[in-house]
């Protein structure tokens, strides 16, 4: 069983079937196609808002293109020292805003604190020698699998206004977040004062589906250009919508990241209590780090189990991510086999 990432799940029944379904017949090309349309109206009613959105291929397509339309090439970009734009992205937000630069904090938890933030900003120099303040990114959940509260994200939205940046979320696991939150999408994002969601499927069923989707409309404007001059405007555009329109009806996202984050909370309860075992964070998403004896972890990999150690190879912190494919079998036979080792 494979608990290296979300991404090893193949995609969603439903998500197929209306891939199919798009191809038949002809379609205007460039997201002029009826379905695309569709798509956008549908965004509009899911966020409860008149956003502007453009589909993209990939996740970090979608941040460093949105961050792109964020900051100027002598802007700094604050996000959190492990976000996914600053460690797994190869520079992409770096060039695809032609240089603007990722300044990291360490926050608790994954997460980036409004206060450490408004240290740093007020401690920021306005002379021309420096980069300037443009933007702050969170991911939603963090790449610890926690998960902003609407305070808090409310909390840094005010600290951008107050000081003239633009508040970007990284939603890979946009819909993982919001079930945990119970909260609605409008709430997690325009009404906590989100100007741009980089909203992810991929990792929950689509095959290849993210969107870009802006509350701030004036950001939006430049953007078509920059996706195409960027390579990521898609001829067939019709296919990434398709994905969409499963994805979005009959609460697809929902059932799919509800079920990821059951099985990330049932392994959870049945590693936390074993002899040597410790959370290294609390588990709010469909991600469990944990440290576990070295002897339990060799019997673990020897019985085919697939996972990451974080940090490095030989670490005893481990991450286990599920998925809607997550088998409750395959989780108990997880939990089984590491209580038998210890």
């Amino acid at each position: 069983m494979n608990f290296a990432s979300d991404n090893t799940a193949g995609v969603s029944p439903e998500v197929l079937e209306a891939i199919t379904q798009a191809n038949t017949g002809s379609a205007l090309p460039y997201g002029n196609d009826d379905l695309t349309a569709k798509i956008e109206k549908r965004f509009n009613e899911f966020f409860e808002y008149e956003t502007t959105s453009f589909l993209v291929p990939t996740g970090t397509a979608a941040n460093a293109l949105a961050l792109s339309a964020l900051a100027p090439s002598y802007g700094s970009i604050y996000c959190h020292r492990d976000a996914h734009i600053n460690c797994d992205e190869c520079g992409a937000p770096e060039f695809y805003t032609a240089g603007a630069k990722l300044v990291t904090l360490h926050g608790p938890h994954g997460k980036l604190h409004s206060g450490e933030l408004e240290t740093t900003l007020s401690a920021t120099s306005t002379a021309v020698h420096h980069n300037q303040p443009a933007a702050i990114s969170i991911s939603q959940a963090s790449e610890a699998g926690t998960i902003y509260g609407l305070g808090e994200i409310h909390q840094l939205s005010e600290v951008a206004k107050e000081n003239g940046l633009y508040l970007h979320m990284d939603g890979a696991r946009f819909a993982n977040a919001l079930c945990t939150l119970g909260a609605s999408p409008a709430d997690m994002t325009w009404k906590s004062g989100v100007d741009v969601l980089c909203f992810g499927a991929t990792k929950n069923g689509a095959m290849s589906a993210e969107a870009v989707i802006f509350f701030n409309q004036d950001l939006a404007q430049s953007f078509g250009y920059k996706r195409k001059r960027g390579g990521h405007l898609f001829s067939k555009m019709r296919y990434l919508a398709a994905q969409w329109d499963a994805y979005l009806t009959n609460d697809l996202w929902f059932k799919n990241a509800s079920h990821a984050n059951a099985m990330a909370q049932m392994l959870k309860s049945g590693l936390e209590n074993l002899p040597g075992a410790e959370l290294y964070y609390q588990v709010e998403a469909n991600e469990v780090f944990i440290s576990m004896p070295e002897n339990v972890l060799k019997v673990l990999e020897n019985a085919g189990y697939v996972f990451y150690r974080w940090h490095d190879a030989a670490s005893p912190v481990i991450r286990l991510v599920t998925s809607f494919e997550t088998k409750e079998e395959d989780v108990k036979g997880f939990i089984e086999t590491a209580r038998a080792a210890s």
